[in-house]
């Protein structure tokens, strides 16, 4: 009885090389027609900045906000491709701040950054540039320009939503006298994880997120962005695609089920399927049905409720290879259910495991899309640098990503290099400043 019911929750989550070809050429679609700018789930933004050549060099400041806290780095770049961070500054914004003013609000990281050059002996005399992580939704129309389509994460400050951030910001500095500061680049930190580790090394033309959401960006040939006919359609830029919005990827009743009671239904669509915020939500859901039809902790009164179960609980179950599953007997205990058999143990991690294995495929086909985007044939090599707690915490899912890609291209896929990139939106906002400033 259990094993069939596994098996149909597997069918269901199942992906074949075929499933993931066809993922592709979606994709691809998508990615077309938000270049041309018609109508698309993938935005395609262009950053309007390009790869780093390893050459840039100096120090730079980097400002990295995207919640509650936010931080100031000084970065050095020493022209080698070597990067060294010297100096680091963490500040929390008051509550009253983030849903007071936006004068107040900028004021306050104006503030901060002066502090931070006090304390660290950066005079405030010298020309410096910086470089701005804002982790926000902006329309991005200039390299170091963009304007707040909207607040998230409880900011509420007022005169911000569509005004230039980085006028804002600048207009704060010049008040604090820190007027010889100049924001040379605004960036989302998937950009900053893709020119980060370009920096380090200049095969890297894609830079990907795996944790709590998920979104990834590439370098593009400039004639290829056609929403943009004022450029002279030489050289490359950096796209921000926003795939997380992608919304052909294969869907099945238990991902309809989380997106209508999401907070934004119909959005974000493939990031419901393989991002940390939605994964644990979707195996709770697969798990609940199984314990309904008696397929899991039969006999047992057993409730799993929306929110007790969260994708670090699958990381959990899924890296339990001992005999008798003693790391899942511990999780279920202190959940209330102390008397879980072996078998119920091994249910329970293989739908982790089918929810997962689904995660990794659609990645996998989502990476195929972007690499074969720019190289249809794979004659060169090409690397992803890849950040977030999915990818660097979850148990198999890098290898489970890199069989897909195998299954897709055969030996070419041993062109495809994944790396992670840690901190993309802390140095890779100060190697962002530093390729517009040497443009």
């Amino acid at each position: 009885m259990k094993n069939a019911a596994l098996e149909n929750c597997r069918k269901k989550f199942d992906m074949t090389a075929a499933d993931m070809a066809a993922m592709v050429r979606e994709f691809q679609s998508e990615m077309e027609r938000g270049l041309e700018g018609r109508d698309s789930s993938l935005k395609m933004i262009p950053t309007f900045v390009d790869c780093a050549t390893g050459k840039e060099e100096g120090s730079y400041i980097a400002l990295d906000l995207g919640g509650t806290n936010f931080r100031v780095l000084g970065v050095r770049l020493d022209g080698r491709g070597g990067i060294s961070v010297e100096h680091v500054g963490k500040y929390v914004i008051p509550t009253a701040v983030m849903r007071g003013t936006g004068e107040q609000l900028f004021n306050f990281i104006a503030g901060s950054i002066k502090e931070f050059m006090t304390k660290n002996r950066i005079s405030a005399s010298d020309d410096r540039k910086l470089g701005f992580t804002f982790s926000f939704p902006v329309k991005q129309t200039a390299v170091a320009k963009g304007v707040l389509i909207t607040w998230t994460k409880d900011f509420s400050a007022s005169g911000v939503v569509g005004n230039d951030v980085v006028g804002l910001l600048s207009a704060a500095l010049a008040g604090y006298g820190l007027e010889k500061i100049e924001i040379a680049a605004l960036l989302n930190d998937t950009v900053g994880t893709l020119v980060a580790k370009s920096y380090e090394d200049p095969g890297c033309d894609v830079g990907v997120i795996f944790g709590t959401g998920t979104n990834a960006c590439y370098r593009e040939r400039i004639d290829r962005i056609r929403k943009l006919p004022g450029l002279d359609g030489k050289g490359h830029m950096i796209v921000n695609i926003e795939w997380g919005n992608f919304s052909k990827a294969p869907a099945n009743e238990y991902d309809r089920m989380l997106d209508q009671v999401s907070g934004n239904p119909g959005q974000q669509l493939m990031e419901k399927k393989i991002s940390g915020m939605y994964l644990g939500e979707l195996t709770r859901l697969l798990i609940s049905d199984l314990i309904a039809d008696k397929s899991l902790f039969a006999g047992e009164k057993v409730n799993f409720s929306r929110g007790q179960f969260e994708s670090q609980h699958m990381s959990l179950i899924e890296a339990d290879d001992s005999a008798d599953l003693s790391a899942v007997k511990l999780f279920l205990g202190g959940i209330g259910i102390p008397d879980a058999t072996l078998e119920d143990r091994a249910v329970l991690k293989e739908a982790c495991r089918i929810v997962s294995d689904r995660a990794a495929k659609i990645s996998a086909a989502a990476l195929s899309a972007v690499f074969t985007w720019m190289d249809p044939k794979l004659d060169g090599k090409h690397t992803a640098a890849i950040d977030g707690s999915v990818y660097e915490k979850h148990p198999g899912f890098r290898e489970r990503v890199l069989a897909a890609l195998k299954e897709l291209h055969g030996e070419k896929a041993g062109k495809l290099a994944l790396v992670s990139a840690k901190d993309g939106s802390g140095v890779g906002a100060a190697v962002v400043a530093a390729v517009a400033a040497s443009a």
